[in-house]
C-alpha cells in the first residue's frame, strides 16, 4: 500500500470532527465545557472591597456582601449588599441574568427609599461609579455570545485558548471581547473588552484562584483598567461559602429593602 493510500484509509476511518470542527465551533466547545465545569454549585456566599481609583492614582473603598443562586434552566440571580462607606450603606443590587431574553436588575437606594429597575437600554453604564458594567457583573451564559477560537497562546506562563466572543445583545457596549482561557481548569486569565466603536476599552485580569468543593474555582482578586480614561477598579473577595440554603425568596424586590 503506498503512503498516500494508507492516508486515505486513516483519513475515512478517523472521526470527522477531527479534521473538519471550524474556529466556531471549537470556540463553542470551550465556552460550554467552561459553563459545565462551574455547574451545579448550588449557591455562594462571599464578601468583597471594591477599590476605586482614578487616573491620578487616588483611591476610595468601598466593601460589600454577594450573594449568588444558581437556577437551574436559565442564569444565576444575584443580590449585592453595600456596607460602607456611610454614603453607600444600604444601597443593594439585585440581577437576575437570563440565558436568552434581557437582563433584569434592580438598585434600591436607601437615600431616595426607593427600587430602581435598570433599564436593559443602560447595561453599558457604569455599576457604581466603577469600571464594571452593569452586564459585567451578570453570570456570563453562554447563549449570550457568539464564538471563534483564534489560537492557542499562552498567558503569563500558562497554557491557553485565545476565543473571541461577540455579545448578541444589540444593546450590549461591546463590539467583542477576547478571553485567554486556561487550558487545564477552563477559568478565564484576561479579557479584552472592545468598545462601539470596536476600539480597545477596558482589560479585565483574574489573579489568585482558589479551589472550592474540590471543583469550583473563584479569583481573589479582579483587576478592570480603562484604556481609555486610565481609570480602574480592583475586586478582592474572600470568605467564600457554597451550599448556604439561599432559596428564590432570597431574591426579589422586598429582599432589597430589607437587605441588612
Amino acid at each position: 500500500m503506498t503512503r498516500f493510500a494508507l492516508f486515505l484509509v486513516i483519513l475515512t476511518l478517523s472521526p470527522l470532527s477531527a479534521f473538519s470542527q471550524s474556529p466556531e465551533e471549537k470556540g463553542l466547545e470551550i465556552a460550554v465545557e467552561m459553563n459545565r465545569r462551574d455547574d451545579a454549585f448550588g449557591d455562594s456566599t462571599s464578601n468583597l472591597e471594591m477599590i476605586l481609583r482614578n487616573k491620578h492614582g487616588e483611591e476610595s473603598k468601598r466593601v460589600m456582601r454577594n450573594r449568588t443562586l444558581e437556577v437551574v434552566g436559565d442564569g444565576d440571580k444575584t443580590l449585592v449588599i453595600f456596607d460602607n462607606p456611610r454614603d453607600v450603606k444600604g444601597t443593594a443590587f439585585l440581577s437576575f441574568t437570563h440565558k436568552i431574553e434581557n437582563d433584569d436588575q434592580w438598585l434600591f437606594l436607601p437615600a431616595l427609599k426607593r427600587v430602581k429597575r435598570i433599564s436593559s437600554s443602560n447595561k453599558s453604564g457604569s455599576f457604581m461609579g466603577s469600571e464594571f458594567a452593569y452586564e459585567d457583573i451578570t453570570s456570563q451564559e453562554v447563549e449570550k455570545y457568539t464564538y471563534r477560537w483564534l489560537k492557542d497562546e499562552a498567558y503569563e506562563g500558562k497554557a491557553a485558548f485565545l476565543i473571541e466572543r461577540d455579545p448578541v445583545d444589540p444593546n450590549s457596549g461591546y463590539t467583542r471581547q477576547l478571553v485567554w482561557v486556561d487550558k487545564a481548569e477552563y477559568i478565564p486569565l484576561k479579557i479584552e473588552y472592545f468598545d462601539r466603536k470596536n476600539t480597545p476599552l477596558k482589560t479585565l485580569t483574574f489573579h489568585d484562584y482558589q479551589q472550592y468543593l474540590e471543583r469550583y474555582w473563584r479569583a481573589d482578586r479582579t483587576e478592570m483598567v480603562n484604556l481609555q480614561t486610565g481609570k480602574s477598579t480592583t475586586l478582592k473577595w474572600q470568605g467564600y461559602q457554597f451550599k448556604t440554603g439561599l432559596s428564590d425568596k432570597d431574591f426579589n424586590k422586598n429582599s432589597l429593602k430589607r437587605a441588612r
